[in-house]
Parts: structure tokens; C-alpha cells; sequence
């Protein structure tokens, strides 16, 4: 059990409900900060940066009544070195799911954790920060079979362009590492991370 109130800055549907499912209580505050890559920055050093500039925007946002403490959150697809985030549109995510099919690629999440103490949003205490790698693979896709799942509009919002708890999970004959990773959150680290922090009673 929680020893204070949790606070996720993410609108993601996936993220509450890995939350949700584990009997987590929390509540959601979504925020948006520029993700753009920036020169020379590895994946891991990039989700850990923007997990925690979202957890840093959704604190300044609130005015804590009781301590509190914020889970940010971000998830990249990697191939190549190439961060894949959400192709937005259904020509791009046709051009990511080219590239994954039939071959291994790395999925990585971000995760920080920040405290923030009743008052002024400026009223931020520490903070801990961690990353967690998965390694997928996924099974030859036939062209119609690509142009069949965009269709659907499942990988529009989604990190690599799809949804192994989704539609796109028949295709995906292997995981290494955390499968609720790959869903957005890397659960057993988040759970991890608020006991290192003294966060579980």
C-alpha cells in the first residue's frame, strides 16, 4: 500500500490501467513537454530525461494539499539506433511496422518518480529516475497483413506503430524482459522504485 497520494502525469489509457490492475491508487494529471531527441542522446538517457521533465511539469502544475508523489513516464521503439515514437499518421506507421517485421528490436521506457510537498509548486523535493529494456520480436508481416492492421487504427498512438496487447500481438512470437514495459509501463520497476524511496507501506 501507498504511503502517500500518486500522481501519474500521463493521459495514457494503457499506463492507468497497468496501474489499476496492480491495485495501485492514483489519480492522473496528463502533461505535455517537447519530445524531440537531442543531439547525441542515447534512448535510455532520453526516456529517463522526459519522464522526468513530465513528472517536473505535472508538479509545477499542482498545489499539493498533502505530500504527494508524481510518475512520469515515456516509451520508445528502437531499430537501428532510430527512436521510434507515434507515427501519428497511417503512411508512418506502415514505414515503421516495415522495418520491425520478421526481426528483434528494443522497446524502452523511462520512468522518475518525484515528491512534492505540500505548498507552492516550486515546493519540489527528491527524486529517482530508472529505465527498463525489453527486447521484442516480431514474426514476418506480409504487406497485406501491415496494410490490414493500420487499417484498424490501432498503431496511430502507439510507440513503434503498434500494440502487442492489441491486434498486433499475434505477431509477436517473443519477448525478453518485461511484457508491461512494452504495454507503456514497466511495472515491477515503478513498484521497485517506490520502495527504494520509502513509498510502500
Amino acid at each position: 500500500m501507498l504511503a502517500v497520494k500518486l500522481i501519474l502525469a500521463s493521459g495514457s489509457p494503457r499506463r492507468a490501467e497497468i496501474l489499476a490492475a496492480a491495485g495501485i491508487p492514483f489519480e492522473t494529471h496528463p502533461t505535455t513537454v517537447n519530445e524531440s531527441r537531442l543531439p547525441n542522446e542515447s534512448p535510455d538517457a532520453m526516456v529517463e530525461r522526459l519522464a522526468l521533465a513530465k513528472a517536473r511539469a505535472a508538479a509545477s502544475a499542482l498545489r499539493m494539499a498533502q505530500q504527494a508523489v508524481v510518475l512520469g513516464a515515456d516509451t520508445v521503439v528502437v531499430v537501428d539506433d532510430e527512436v521510434l515514437g507515434k507515427p501519428g499518421t497511417p503512411q508512418r506507421a506502415c514505414e515503421m511496422l516495415l522495418r520491425l517485421r520478421g526481426r528483434e528490436h528494443l522497446v524502452i521506457s523511462g520512468v522518475a518518480l518525484l515528491r512534492v510537498t505540500p505548498g507552492t509548486p516550486e515546493a519540489i523535493g527528491d527524486s529517482g529516475a530508472g529505465h527498463e529494456i525489453t527486447r521484442v520480436w516480431f514474426a514476418p508481416m506480409t504487406d497485406e497483413e501491415v496494410d490490414e492492421y493500420v487499417a484498424t487504427g490501432e498503431p496511430l498512438d502507439k510507440a513503434g506503430g503498434y500494440a502487442i496487447q492489441g491486434r498486433a500481438g499475434r505477431f509477436i512470437p517473443r519477448i525478453e524482459g518485461c511484457y508491461f514495459n512494452v504495454v507503456g509501463l514497466p511495472l515491477a520497476r515503478v513498484n521497485q522504485m517506490l520502495g527504494d524511496l520509502g513509498l510502500v507501506k
